[in-house]
């Protein structure tokens, strides 16, 4: 049975960010998270956005997911803590997507590599190498 982008999950996005750098590959494990996701999600929107350095930046990545219909987007952290970019940089350009959407519901989580299950699962592929 096919899907659209009127049912309720397809209207829930999910972008993944992450830092950027001048080496493209460095993108290489980001872009298969996306994509497992994707395949986790169906036909709900996931991208993947950039603080620097790379494209697309957040912004438009922000602005592409409502274009497709979402009306809340979770802006999930890529990044194992919570430095500078995190406390500083992000709350300021969530702040700006909001400005430019006041009718999307916009919402921004921990980074990843503040759950519990994430650092479980590090420390059991720390074990698998010994």
């Amino acid at each position: 049975m096919a899907t659209d982008l009127t049912d309720s999950a397809n209207t829930q996005g999910i972008v993944l960010f992450a830092h950027g750098a001048r080496d493209a590959r460095w993108a290489e494990p980001f872009e298969r998270l996306a994509d497992k996701l994707r395949g986790m999600r169906g036909s709900a929107p996931v991208a993947l956005a950039f603080l620097e350095l790379m494209t697309p930046d957040l912004p438009t990545a922000v602005a592409e997911q409502i274009s497709h219909g979402c009306t809340v987007i979770t802006v999930v952290p890529v990044f194992f803590g919570q430095g500078g970019h995190i406390r500083q940089d992000l709350p300021v350009i969530v702040d700006q997507c909001r400005a430019a959407h006041p009718g999307v519901d916009i919402r921004c989580v921990t980074p990843v590599g503040e759950d519990d299950t994430v650092i479980e699962a590090i420390a059991q592929y720390c074990l698998r190498q010994v």
